[in-house]
């Protein structure tokens, strides 16, 4: 069944994506969650037009979010945890303390659910990279480092 998503999903698509899914996954959970309309011959037409109107303005959302991306190759974050004697850390550094460092840090703020650490659940000190969705086309990547406090 021929579907158009009315937000982004993770890995499944994008919003005003048209995606094909299986029947059930359509009826019983994208469209009754409202996270997707029947893709119907109208519908297509209707979104197609709309994203006609909006490629001006999504060019400009794409070209800010590659400056974002440029000036994140630059930052370099430190982000303090409370360790063991074996430099274990007690919990774990997620996609939260790295956008809240970037925010204190580097002064730019996104979103911590665009932020994806890489390992997801850091335990550890040491260097580590995580990847940021700013764009369906434009990700960027944050070089952090977990020191002890």
């Amino acid at each position: 069944m021929k579907v158009i998503l009315k937000q982004d999903i993770a890995k499944l698509g994008f919003a005003n994506d048209i995606i094909k899914v299986k029947n059930g996954y359509a009826r019983n959970f994208l469209i009754p969650q409202g996270y997707a309309i029947q893709g119907t011959e109208q519908n297509i037409k209707i979104v197609n037009e709309v994203l006609k109107q909006k490629a001006h303005k999504a060019e400009k959302i794409k070209n800010d979010a590659e400056a974002i991306a440029a000036s994140l190759v630059a930052v370099s974050l430190k982000i303090g945890a409370k360790t063991g004697t074996s430099g274990k850390i007690f919990g774990s550094v997620n996609a939260m303390q790295v956008a809240d460092a970037l925010k204190e840090q580097a002064n730019i703020e996104i979103d911590r659910k665009k932020i994806v650490v890489d390992g997801e659940n850091i335990k550890e000190i040491g260097e580590y990279v995580a990847t940021v969705n700013l764009h369906r086309e434009v990700k960027g990547e944050i070089k952090f480092e977990v020191v002890g406090e």
